[in-house]
């Protein structure tokens, strides 16, 4: 009996027929993930939601971490392309360095998908689309939180220390950007510091502990890329003898459970939500992308600004 094979971009959803055209069998649709790494509650969401979607929607994935390093990313992209996957998907650890291995996957006819995070090429059809927030609107959001803030505030000046995220990552670019874009011109507001803490708590941590020793109460406001470098912060500034949320005023991003717990408790004032829960349009994307469908070139998510005085009616609804 005579078998043909019908595929679409490269082999996804490859379907196997008869002479009388039944289908016999239905190949899945295979997906390769590059994950920046664990480095937060909010990557440790965002790779359930994927592994979750996956299973969910049929879809086999293969799934590499990359330990923040760009060098294991490029390596994981390159062995998908030998593997022949379907769907490349990742999540790029800095925004540089990308277009000799996109147009590897290009020239295997193998559709890119971008999550979470921007990369810039002079050739934008390297890329199907990019699915995720828009970073510099969510620092423009804790900038006009602050802005408000300050405007009630009994004091002429509030120096501002900001730690940022990953050098180089789209988050920390454009979180810093739109922020400053915000209170630009703020007579009240005055960054005085602001240093990496690479996303982590444990360098928001150390990071925190070295803007006190230079700085000590001179520190009005903290503005943090991601909830957790606010977190470790948190505990600098206890160690310090300081009250968080009250001596220091703290802003961040990504509105995971453990920044709602610090809310409540007093700890931190406001964060702005990043949600993770990407796997869905992910899924969908890539089936679209694959079946032939139009795909816009830029998925945004919807997202709140969620401040203390709410953390402990919206807690039970966080799903990360």
């Amino acid at each position: 009996m005579t078998v043909t094979r019908r595929t679409i971009l490269g082999g996804a959803f490859a379907f196997a027929f008869a002479a009388s055209g039944s289908v016999l069998a239905a190949k899945p649709l295979v997906m390769g993930f590059s994950q920046v790494g664990a480095e937060s509650e909010w990557r440790s969401a965002n790779t359930a939601s994927i592994k979750d979607a996956a299973k969910q929607a049929g879809v086999t994935l293969k799934f590499a971490d990359a330990q923040q390093k760009q060098e294991n990313q490029v390596k994981a992209i390159r062995s998908f392309i030998a593997q022949r996957v379907d769907v490349i998907a990742f999540s790029p650890v800095v925004e540089t360095g990308w277009e000799t291995v996109l147009r590897e996957a290009k020239a295997a006819r193998i559709p890119v998908i971008l999550t979470d995070r921007a990369v810039k090429v002079a050739d934008k059809s390297l890329y199907v689309t990019l699915i995720g927030s828009d970073f510099v609107e969510e620092g423009r959001r804790a900038g006009r939180w602050l802005a408000d803030y300050a405007a009630t505030s009994n004091k002429a000046v509030l120096n501002v220390v900001e730690l940022q995220g990953t050098v180089g990552s789209a988050p920390a670019l454009d979180r810093k950007a739109g922020f400053e874009e915000a209170i630009k011109g703020n007579a009240k507001l005055k960054v005085i510091r602001t240093q990496t803490g690479e996303f982590t708590r444990a360098k928001g941590k150390e990071v925190m502990e070295a803007f006190l020793k230079a700085h000590g109460k001179d520190i009005n406001v903290l503005y943090a890329h991601n909830d957790d470098m606010a977190i470790g912060a948190i505990q600098a500034i206890e160690e310090a003898g300081l009250k968080p949320g009250k001596d220091i005023i703290i802003v961040s991003i990504d509105g995971v459970k453990g920044a709602f717990q610090a809310m409540i408790a007093g700890k931190l004032n406001v964060s702005v939500e990043c949600s993770p829960l990407l796997g869905p349009q992910l899924m969908k994307a890539a089936q679209d992308v694959v079946a032939g469908k139009p795909v816009a070139p830029r998925i945004v998510t919807e997202e709140r600004v969620f401040p203390a005085e709410v953390a402990a009616k919206e807690l039970p609804n966080r799903k990360y």
